[in-house]
């Protein structure tokens, strides 16, 4: 219960708000969230109590994703055997998170992207114009929460991709230069003294473009979303230093990096070690034999 006022608040002000942005509303985005024992525990407890005019009792766990092992372990017999009348909704983004024992347990209802139609009328309505709504309703890619963030300015996409064009004009300007690992060495400083939750937003907003750019590369355009607002940066010409020779490499050392950051290793030393790894697999050929 310590956090229900704050959760009442955020949903009435953010009904479509993600994950980090309960973190922000609580001001913990500088450590990482998990649903643990304690709470699985007070789940069991409250689920022993009769309900309070005779009905069904429902318990909502959103991003059941969070819940560590042994949560899960804790209300395993609970999903399996629930008491009469007792629904158990588990809400999260990313099922294959779930352990098996828990998610084989329940039904699974998948609840696609959002049209982008559907998207640009909900913007209108907030305020925007038509041209400004269609364009973000392809950006948000299905996602409305994203879609107001773009509209108010408030998207951590734009903070990520100023530190992504800092990162990439950076490891072009690296060949040959050493002073420039200089700057990568800022630049991992100052993505490392961000929180671990904004911290793996990034490597996985990295990993977004890096599989955009791919596909802008080998003439997918119409499946490419993503749009850069940075001055002078364009998508499409950053494209075609991505090719089957380096995307594989590129996406497991972000994905490793991921591993590290939520493992709560040393981020200054996992970002400055992925700048530069990056910096040469985005030097290599496309043409260049593994």
């Amino acid at each position: 219960n310590h956090y229900m006022k704050e959760w009442r608040e955020f949903i009435m002000e953010q009904p479509y708000g993600n994950l980090f942005d309960w973190y922000r509303h609580i001001e913990i985005e500088k450590k990482q969230g998990q649903i643990g024992v304690d709470e699985a525990q007070d789940i069991v407890k409250k689920l022993s109590l009769k309900s309070y005019e005779g009905g069904y009792k429902v318990m909502i766990i959103w991003m059941a994703e969070k819940m560590n092992t042994a949560a899960s372990n804790k209300l395993l017999k609970l999903i399996e055997e629930p008491p009469e009348k007792t629904i158990f909704l588990l809400l999260c983004e990313d099922e294959e998170q779930i352990i098996q024992t828990i998610k084989s347990r329940c039904q699974v209802v998948h609840f696609p992207p959002l049209a982008e139609d559907a998207i640009a009328t909900a913007l209108v309505e907030k305020g925007a114009n038509k041209p400004e709504a269609m364009l973000l309703a392809h950006e948000a890619n299905g996602n409305f929460n994203k879609a107001l963030d773009l509209l108010n300015k408030d998207s951590e996409d734009l903070v990520f991709e100023n530190w992504f064009v800092q990162w990439v004009r950076t490891a072009f300007k690296a060949k040959g230069n050493k002073a420039a690992i200089h700057d990568l060495l800022l630049w991992s400083e100052e993505v490392a003294k961000t929180g671990r939750e904004t911290q793996k937003n990034f490597l996985n907003y990295c990993i977004t473009v890096m599989r955009q750019a791919l596909m802008i590369n080998y003439g997918a355009e119409e499946l490419a979303y993503l749009r850069i607002h940075a001055e002078g940066f364009q998508l499409k010409k950053f494209a075609p230093f991505v090719h089957e020779n380096n995307i594989l490499d590129i996406t497991k050392e972000l994905e490793d990096a991921i591993y590290h950051v939520e493992r709560n290793g040393n981020s200054k030393i996992i970002f400055t070690d992925l700048s530069i790894k990056l910096t040469r697999l985005l030097h290599k050929k496309k043409t260049e034999l593994k």
